[in-house]
Protein backbone atom coordinates (compact mmCIF):
# COMPACT_ATOMS: atom_id res chain seq x y z
CA UNK A 1 0.00 0.00 0.00
CA UNK A 2 1.57 3.53 -0.58
CA UNK A 3 0.65 4.46 2.38
CA UNK A 4 2.67 2.27 4.33
CA UNK A 5 6.06 3.11 2.18
CA UNK A 6 5.39 7.12 2.59
CA UNK A 7 4.42 7.42 6.30
CA UNK A 8 6.67 4.12 8.06
CA UNK A 9 9.41 3.92 6.34
CA UNK A 10 11.40 2.53 9.33
CA UNK A 11 8.86 0.07 9.63
CA UNK A 12 9.21 -0.73 6.21
CA UNK A 13 13.11 -1.10 6.18
CA UNK A 14 13.05 -3.34 9.02
CA UNK A 15 11.24 -5.94 7.21
CA UNK A 16 14.30 -6.18 4.64
CA UNK A 17 16.69 -4.74 6.61
CA UNK A 18 19.14 -7.83 8.07
CA UNK A 19 18.58 -8.00 12.12
CA UNK A 20 20.67 -5.83 14.74
CA UNK A 21 20.92 -5.87 17.81
CA UNK A 22 21.32 -1.78 18.23
CA UNK A 23 19.64 0.49 15.29
CA UNK A 24 21.87 2.24 13.07
CA UNK A 25 22.49 5.82 13.97
CA UNK A 26 21.60 6.48 9.98
CA UNK A 27 18.05 5.16 11.14
CA UNK A 28 17.57 7.02 14.43
CA UNK A 29 18.61 10.03 12.48
CA UNK A 30 15.79 9.30 10.19
CA UNK A 31 12.91 8.86 12.89
CA UNK A 32 9.55 11.10 13.19
CA UNK A 33 10.44 12.35 16.31
CA UNK A 34 14.61 13.14 16.13
CA UNK A 35 13.83 16.68 14.96
CA UNK A 36 11.92 17.71 17.75
CA UNK A 37 14.39 15.67 20.37
CA UNK A 38 17.14 17.96 19.12
CA UNK A 39 14.83 21.10 19.72
CA UNK A 40 14.11 20.19 22.94
CA UNK A 41 17.40 19.66 24.03
CA UNK A 42 18.21 23.17 22.57
CA UNK A 43 15.38 25.01 24.32
CA UNK A 44 16.01 23.51 27.44
CA UNK A 45 19.64 24.57 27.63
CA UNK A 46 18.93 27.85 26.62
CA UNK A 47 16.65 28.43 29.21
CA UNK A 48 18.73 26.33 31.86
CA UNK A 49 21.55 28.90 31.25
CA UNK A 50 19.99 31.85 31.33
CA UNK A 51 16.70 30.85 33.77
CA UNK A 52 19.26 29.89 36.16
CA UNK A 53 18.65 27.77 39.44
CA UNK A 54 15.24 29.09 39.69
CA UNK A 55 14.43 27.22 36.39
CA UNK A 56 16.21 24.33 36.93
CA UNK A 57 14.53 24.48 40.69
CA UNK A 58 11.62 22.33 41.67
CA UNK A 59 9.31 24.64 41.34
CA UNK A 60 10.87 25.73 37.92
CA UNK A 61 10.04 22.24 36.39
CA UNK A 62 6.37 22.02 37.79
CA UNK A 63 5.26 25.03 35.87
CA UNK A 64 6.39 23.81 32.68
CA UNK A 65 5.14 20.03 33.71
CA UNK A 66 2.22 21.40 34.49
CA UNK A 67 1.32 23.19 31.39
CA UNK A 68 2.81 20.15 29.69
CA UNK A 69 0.44 17.88 31.63
CA UNK A 70 -2.70 19.45 30.48
CA UNK A 71 -1.94 20.43 26.83
CA UNK A 72 -0.38 17.02 26.19
CA UNK A 73 -3.44 14.94 27.28
CA UNK A 74 -5.82 17.29 24.26
CA UNK A 75 -2.15 17.42 21.84
CA UNK A 76 -2.49 13.32 21.79
CA UNK A 77 -5.74 12.71 20.14
CA UNK A 78 -4.95 15.97 18.04
CA UNK A 79 -1.86 14.15 17.05
CA UNK A 80 -3.77 11.30 16.07
CA UNK A 81 -6.10 12.97 14.08
CA UNK A 82 -3.67 14.98 12.08
CA UNK A 83 -1.92 11.85 11.29
CA UNK A 84 -4.68 10.72 10.13
CA UNK A 85 -5.50 13.48 8.20
CA UNK A 86 -7.88 15.51 10.30
CA UNK A 87 -7.94 18.41 12.38
CA UNK A 88 -10.11 19.69 15.40
CA UNK A 89 -10.66 23.29 16.29
CA UNK A 90 -13.19 22.60 18.58
CA UNK A 91 -11.39 21.85 21.92
CA UNK A 92 -11.14 25.07 22.43
CA UNK A 93 -15.26 25.23 23.21
CA UNK A 94 -15.28 21.74 24.64
CA UNK A 95 -13.01 22.36 27.46
CA UNK A 96 -14.84 25.34 29.09
CA UNK A 97 -18.27 23.44 27.71
CA UNK A 98 -17.20 20.80 30.12
CA UNK A 99 -15.94 22.65 33.00
CA UNK A 100 -19.16 25.02 33.20
CA UNK A 101 -21.48 21.59 33.15
CA UNK A 102 -19.47 20.26 35.91
CA UNK A 103 -19.60 23.20 37.78
CA UNK A 104 -23.26 23.85 36.65
CA UNK A 105 -24.67 20.10 37.74
CA UNK A 106 -22.43 19.53 41.04
CA UNK A 107 -21.77 22.88 41.57
CA UNK A 108 -24.95 25.31 40.84
CA UNK A 109 -27.56 22.30 41.14
CA UNK A 110 -25.48 20.09 43.39
CA UNK A 111 -25.56 16.77 41.89
CA UNK A 112 -23.19 14.30 43.13
CA UNK A 113 -19.50 15.33 41.54
CA UNK A 114 -19.84 11.72 39.74
CA UNK A 115 -23.10 12.78 37.68
CA UNK A 116 -21.06 16.11 36.99
CA UNK A 117 -18.14 14.28 35.81
CA UNK A 118 -19.95 11.68 33.70
CA UNK A 119 -22.05 14.88 32.43
CA UNK A 120 -18.69 16.27 31.16
CA UNK A 121 -17.11 13.33 29.41
CA UNK A 122 -20.31 12.29 27.98
CA UNK A 123 -20.57 16.40 26.63
CA UNK A 124 -17.18 15.96 25.06
CA UNK A 125 -17.78 12.66 23.79
CA UNK A 126 -20.94 13.93 21.78
CA UNK A 127 -18.98 16.95 20.22
CA UNK A 128 -16.56 14.80 18.98
CA UNK A 129 -18.86 11.79 17.72
CA UNK A 130 -21.34 15.13 16.16
CA UNK A 131 -17.71 16.50 14.37
CA UNK A 132 -16.87 13.00 12.56
CA UNK A 133 -20.47 12.19 11.66
CA UNK A 134 -20.55 15.56 9.99
CA UNK A 135 -16.81 14.68 8.21
CA UNK A 136 -17.56 11.52 6.75
CA UNK A 137 -21.16 12.38 5.58
CA UNK A 138 -20.91 15.76 4.05
CA UNK A 139 -17.26 15.28 3.13
CA UNK A 140 -16.66 18.94 3.99
CA UNK A 141 -12.66 19.54 5.23
CA UNK A 142 -12.19 18.69 8.99
CA UNK A 143 -10.81 22.09 9.48
CA UNK A 144 -14.60 23.63 8.73
CA UNK A 145 -16.94 21.58 10.57
CA UNK A 146 -14.58 21.54 13.89
CA UNK A 147 -14.38 25.61 13.26
CA UNK A 148 -18.06 25.45 13.40
CA UNK A 149 -18.38 23.53 16.24
CA UNK A 150 -16.13 25.68 18.09
CA UNK A 151 -18.24 28.63 17.23
CA UNK A 152 -20.94 27.12 17.95
CA UNK A 153 -20.47 25.26 21.17
CA UNK A 154 -19.19 28.17 22.51
CA UNK A 155 -22.69 30.16 22.06
CA UNK A 156 -24.20 27.29 24.00
CA UNK A 157 -21.99 27.49 26.63
CA UNK A 158 -22.62 31.01 26.42
CA UNK A 159 -26.27 31.05 26.88
CA UNK A 160 -26.58 28.02 28.64
CA UNK A 161 -24.43 29.33 31.54
CA UNK A 162 -26.38 32.62 31.89
CA UNK A 163 -30.16 30.60 31.62
CA UNK A 164 -29.30 27.55 33.98
CA UNK A 165 -27.07 29.56 36.44
CA UNK A 166 -27.43 33.35 35.75
CA UNK A 167 -23.37 33.88 35.46
CA UNK A 168 -20.73 32.93 32.75
CA UNK A 169 -18.24 32.31 36.09
CA UNK A 170 -19.68 28.99 38.56
CA UNK A 171 -18.22 27.89 41.37
CA UNK A 172 -17.20 24.34 42.68
CA UNK A 173 -16.44 22.54 45.23
CA UNK A 174 -15.60 18.90 44.72
CA UNK A 175 -15.34 16.06 46.88
CA UNK A 176 -12.34 14.82 48.74
CA UNK A 177 -12.01 11.97 46.26
CA UNK A 178 -12.51 13.49 43.24
CA UNK A 179 -10.08 17.03 44.26
CA UNK A 180 -7.46 13.76 45.10
CA UNK A 181 -7.79 12.28 41.49
CA UNK A 182 -8.40 15.13 39.47
CA UNK A 183 -7.58 18.40 40.71
CA UNK A 184 -4.57 18.31 43.55
CA UNK A 185 -1.09 19.70 43.44
CA UNK A 186 1.22 17.22 44.90
CA UNK A 187 4.04 18.21 46.90
CA UNK A 188 2.51 22.11 46.52
CA UNK A 189 3.81 22.36 43.30
CA UNK A 190 2.55 19.21 40.85
CA UNK A 191 -0.55 19.15 39.56
CA UNK A 192 -2.21 15.22 39.37
CA UNK A 193 -2.73 15.56 35.89
CA UNK A 194 0.64 15.08 35.06
CA UNK A 195 0.13 11.33 36.21
CA UNK A 196 -2.73 11.24 34.31
CA UNK A 197 -0.85 12.37 31.26
CA UNK A 198 1.74 9.69 31.23
CA UNK A 199 -0.77 7.46 31.66
CA UNK A 200 -2.67 8.88 28.51
CA UNK A 201 0.76 8.86 26.91
CA UNK A 202 1.30 4.97 27.37
CA UNK A 203 -2.24 4.13 26.12
CA UNK A 204 -2.07 6.02 22.89
CA UNK A 205 1.50 4.86 22.38
CA UNK A 206 0.62 1.22 22.66
CA UNK A 207 -2.76 1.90 20.31
CA UNK A 208 -0.30 3.71 17.48
CA UNK A 209 2.27 1.39 17.42
CA UNK A 210 1.13 -1.88 19.00
CA UNK A 211 -2.72 -2.32 17.72
CA UNK A 212 -4.08 -2.46 14.18
CA UNK A 213 -6.01 0.83 14.49
CA UNK A 214 -2.19 2.77 15.02
CA UNK A 215 -1.49 1.66 11.29
CA UNK A 216 -5.40 1.87 10.18
CA UNK A 217 -4.38 5.91 11.24
CA UNK A 218 -1.21 5.97 9.32
CA UNK A 219 -2.55 4.11 6.20
CA UNK A 220 -5.85 6.46 6.15
CA UNK A 221 -3.23 9.35 6.66
CA UNK A 222 -1.38 8.86 3.95
CA UNK A 223 -4.57 7.97 1.03
CA UNK A 224 -7.73 7.52 3.03
CA UNK A 225 -8.98 6.11 -0.33
CA UNK A 226 -6.50 3.48 -0.74
CA UNK A 227 -7.33 2.68 2.93
CA UNK A 228 -11.18 2.32 2.58
CA UNK A 229 -10.51 0.20 -0.84
CA UNK A 230 -8.30 -2.13 1.44
CA UNK A 231 -10.79 -2.36 4.00
CA UNK A 232 -10.13 -0.55 6.78
CA UNK A 233 -13.16 1.15 8.16
CA UNK A 234 -12.06 4.50 7.58
CA UNK A 235 -15.50 5.91 8.37
CA UNK A 236 -15.62 4.08 12.23
CA UNK A 237 -12.18 5.65 12.51
CA UNK A 238 -12.85 9.12 11.55
CA UNK A 239 -15.47 9.20 14.00
CA UNK A 240 -13.39 7.29 17.09
CA UNK A 241 -10.60 9.73 16.69
CA UNK A 242 -12.84 12.70 16.99
CA UNK A 243 -14.60 11.23 20.08
CA UNK A 244 -11.55 10.63 21.53
CA UNK A 245 -10.28 14.24 21.22
CA UNK A 246 -13.60 15.52 22.66
CA UNK A 247 -13.12 13.37 25.61
CA UNK A 248 -9.51 14.27 26.49
CA UNK A 249 -10.82 18.16 25.94
CA UNK A 250 -13.77 17.39 28.46
CA UNK A 251 -11.27 15.95 30.77
CA UNK A 252 -9.19 18.43 30.74
CA UNK A 253 -11.47 21.17 31.30
CA UNK A 254 -13.56 18.80 34.18
CA UNK A 255 -10.02 18.77 35.93
CA UNK A 256 -9.45 22.34 35.70
CA UNK A 257 -12.25 22.99 37.02
CA UNK A 258 -12.12 20.56 40.43
CA UNK A 259 -8.27 21.99 40.28
CA UNK A 260 -9.33 26.07 40.63
CA UNK A 261 -12.74 25.36 42.41
CA UNK A 262 -14.64 27.36 39.98
CA UNK A 263 -15.74 27.38 35.90
CA UNK A 264 -15.67 30.44 33.54
CA UNK A 265 -17.25 30.55 30.07
CA UNK A 266 -14.00 32.27 28.23
CA UNK A 267 -11.66 29.63 29.41
CA UNK A 268 -9.36 27.29 27.30
CA UNK A 269 -9.24 29.33 23.72
CA UNK A 270 -5.48 28.93 23.95
CA UNK A 271 -5.44 25.18 23.56
CA UNK A 272 -7.12 25.88 20.30
CA UNK A 273 -3.43 26.54 18.34
CA UNK A 274 -1.61 25.62 21.29
CA UNK A 275 -2.19 21.78 20.92
CA UNK A 276 -1.43 21.98 16.89
CA UNK A 277 1.89 23.99 17.53
CA UNK A 278 2.93 21.27 20.10
CA UNK A 279 2.00 18.47 17.70
CA UNK A 280 3.88 20.26 14.89
CA UNK A 281 6.57 20.83 16.84
CA UNK A 282 6.74 17.05 17.51
CA UNK A 283 7.37 16.11 13.97
CA UNK A 284 3.78 15.30 13.06
CA UNK A 285 2.74 16.55 9.51
CA UNK A 286 -0.35 18.72 8.56
CA UNK A 287 -0.96 16.78 5.52
CA UNK A 288 -0.82 13.43 7.70
CA UNK A 289 0.39 9.97 7.42
CA UNK A 290 3.81 10.18 9.95
CA UNK A 291 4.54 11.36 13.12
CA UNK A 292 4.98 9.65 16.70
CA UNK A 293 3.84 9.79 20.26
CA UNK A 294 7.10 10.23 21.47
CA UNK A 295 7.52 13.06 19.24
CA UNK A 296 4.21 14.89 20.73
CA UNK A 297 5.47 14.21 24.00
CA UNK A 298 8.56 16.26 23.07
CA UNK A 299 6.95 18.95 21.41
CA UNK A 300 4.52 19.38 24.25
CA UNK A 301 7.38 19.67 26.83
CA UNK A 302 9.55 21.37 24.03
CA UNK A 303 6.38 23.94 24.14
CA UNK A 304 5.72 24.23 27.62
CA UNK A 305 9.12 25.18 28.75
CA UNK A 306 9.48 27.90 26.13
CA UNK A 307 5.76 29.19 27.33
CA UNK A 308 7.05 28.78 31.18
CA UNK A 309 10.71 29.77 30.93
CA UNK A 310 10.64 32.99 29.72
CA UNK A 311 9.55 34.22 33.06
CA UNK A 312 13.00 32.83 34.45
CA UNK A 313 15.21 34.80 32.07
CA UNK A 314 15.83 38.50 32.34
CA UNK A 315 13.97 39.21 29.08
CA UNK A 316 10.87 40.79 28.68
CA UNK A 317 7.87 38.12 29.01
CA UNK A 318 5.89 39.67 25.68
CA UNK A 319 8.97 37.95 23.31
CA UNK A 320 7.52 34.81 24.34
CA UNK A 321 5.29 34.42 21.46
CA UNK A 322 8.12 35.40 19.12
CA UNK A 323 10.02 32.51 20.31
CA UNK A 324 7.31 30.04 19.56
CA UNK A 325 6.89 31.65 16.12
CA UNK A 326 10.03 30.82 15.66
CA UNK A 327 10.46 27.80 16.76
CA UNK A 328 7.01 26.29 15.10
CA UNK A 329 9.22 27.72 11.67
CA UNK A 330 12.08 25.97 12.61
CA UNK A 331 10.21 22.71 13.68
CA UNK A 332 8.58 22.56 10.69
CA UNK A 333 11.75 23.12 8.00
CA UNK A 334 13.53 20.56 10.87
CA UNK A 335 10.55 17.48 10.64
CA UNK A 336 10.38 18.33 6.54
CA UNK A 337 14.38 17.57 6.27
CA UNK A 338 14.00 14.30 8.24
CA UNK A 339 11.19 13.40 6.57
CA UNK A 340 13.08 13.75 3.36
CA UNK A 341 15.49 11.81 4.81
CA UNK A 342 13.66 8.85 5.72
CA UNK A 343 11.82 8.50 2.71
CA UNK A 344 15.24 8.07 0.58
CA UNK A 345 17.06 6.40 2.86
CA UNK A 346 17.31 2.43 1.57
CA UNK A 347 20.03 0.78 3.68
CA UNK A 348 22.21 -1.86 1.62
CA UNK A 349 21.10 -5.58 2.15
CA UNK A 350 23.45 -8.48 3.24
CA UNK A 351 25.52 -9.73 -0.38
CA UNK A 352 23.24 -11.75 -2.17
CA UNK A 353 20.03 -11.50 0.15
CA UNK A 354 17.33 -9.85 -1.98
CA UNK A 355 13.69 -10.14 -1.37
Amino acid sequence: MKSQTLTQPIAAVASVAPVRTWPSLGSLVRRPEIGSLIGLIVVFAFFAVFGGANFLSAGGVASWLNVAAGLGIIALPVGLLMIAGHLDLSVGSVIPASSMTIAIVSGYYQAPILVGIVAALCLGMAVGFINGLVVIRTKVPSFVVTLATLFAVAGLTLGLSVILAGNTSVALKGGPVAKALLGQFVGGKFQVTIFWWIAAVLIVGLILNFSRYGNWIFAMGGDSVSARNAGIPTERLTISLFVGSGLCSAFVGMSQALLYNSAQVAAGQSFIFNSIIAVVIGGVLLTGGYGSVVGIVLGTITFAIVNQGIFYTGFDANWASLIIGILLLVAVLMNNTFRTMALMYSPRSKKGARQ
